[in-house]
């Protein structure tokens, strides 16, 4: 009988912290090692996984949505790596407005549709909306996106509040990104294990420290993938260590 996958939520107080691109980056490091990966783009108001890598799939997931194809027709292989890609609808508001059938469907879509994958990485809406904190709610590793700055800061510790609310015994684990170096990668995500400790008395694990590399811009303005592009620069090897660490 197939496993069920293994949801893996990737999610961000706000936007411009780099959580599309952690997205496609981790399921490329989690493929190579031999993993079979959907990544699948869940940020129903501005999704953009297939501009980031430069794709233009015929179908999406709003066409599973409406009818229109199943969610295999829509699923597409990256052309220069291993893993597969359910685009989200880039363009458009529409996705934003579902209906709660609708809804529904989307949010079970990752765990009732995506039998013969060992994960799923879900690329969520930056923020705390009602769709999002679903999703993450079902998921079984929620990875939290925060950088040095004290805003994202402040963000990233409100995801974590809100999914301890909704899943008291969930797995919310802290990736630090764009750090000047991995000491002030490591004081950032004391700071909020810090908080969490004392008004939540719960200590999220820490998944990874991502440092600041200008490969990264470079492989996003030519939308290719940072470990195809650039694999081994300083940013590779460290999301190499945290892909290393969800498969372990």
């Amino acid at each position: 009988m197939p496993r069920d996958p293994r949801l893996i939520a990737i999610a961000s107080g706000k936007g411009g912290v780099g959580k599309t691109w952690l997205a496609i980056t981790l399921a490329d490091a989690l493929s190579r090692l031999g993993r079979r990966v959907l990544l699948f783009d869940a940020d129903f108001g501005l999704a953009n996984i297939d501009v980031q890598l430069g794709l233009m799939p015929a179908f999406d997931l709003g066409s599973v949505l409406d009818g229109s194809v199943s969610l295999a027709g829509a699923v597409v292989r990256h052309p220069d790596c291993q893993f597969d890609i359910l685009a989200g609808r880039s363009g458009t508001g529409a996705m934003a407005d579902l209906d709660p059938a609708q809804l529904e469907a989307a949010l079970a879509m990752p765990r009732c549709g995506s039998a013969g994958y060992d994960d799923v990485l879900i690329d969520l809406g930056a923020g705390v909306e009602r769709a999002v904190r679903r999703m993450a709610s079902l998921s079984d590793i929620l990875l939290v996106l925060a950088t040095e700055e004290p805003t994202s800061l402040t963000d990233a510790y409100a995801v974590l509040k809100l999914h301890r609310l909704d899943r008291p015994l969930g797995d919310a684990r802290v990736v630090v990104n764009m750090v000047s170096t991995q000491a002030a990668g490591e004081r950032t995500y004391f700071t909020l294990r810090r908080a969490c400790s004392t008004f939540l008395r719960f200590e999220p694990r820490l998944a990874g420290i991502v440092r600041r590399d200008d490969k990264v811009r470079d492989a996003i303005r030519r939308q290719v993938p940072l470990l195809t592009r650039h694999p081994v620069c300083q940013a590779s090897g460290d999301i190499e260590v945290v892909a290393q660490g969800l498969a372990g």
